[in-house]
């Protein structure tokens, strides 16, 4: 049976890049500092490079948000957490190391698919 919105993540399955399945991703920022701006670009980049109009990119400061950072024990920021497709995955840092995020989002650089 299908999940239904009411179900939550999980009922779902995991997903490979390659089935064209929609990313859910949240990063946790301190502010505009240098490290949380890098870090927003980097995810940016990658996203749009390889996920194109497949993913959704949440942007939290967590001295904005503090009760969400909570909730996903968010213990240093910058933090990116793939929610969706499962298997839930976190990274931390100035998300700088690329070929790292690829491996952790199950994704390939374009140019090692040949």
């Amino acid at each position: 049976m299908p999940p239904t919105p009411e179900s939550g993540t999980d009922d779902l399955e995991p997903a490979s890049a390659s089935s064209g399945a929609r990313y859910v991703l949240r990063l946790y920022i301190t502010a505009t500092t240098p490290q949380s701006m890098r870090a927003i670009a980097n995810v940016r980049k990658i996203c749009d490079e390889n996920l194109a109009g497949r993913y959704d990119l949440e942007v939290i400061n967590v001295a904005e948000h503090p009760t969400l950072a909570a909730g996903e024990q968010i213990i240093a920021a910058p933090t990116l957490i793939k929610k969706l497709p499962l298997p839930l995955r976190r990274f931390i840092g100035n998300m700088s190391q690329t070929e790292r995020i690829l491996l952790g989002l199950d994704l390939r650089p374009k140019n090692t698919e040949e």
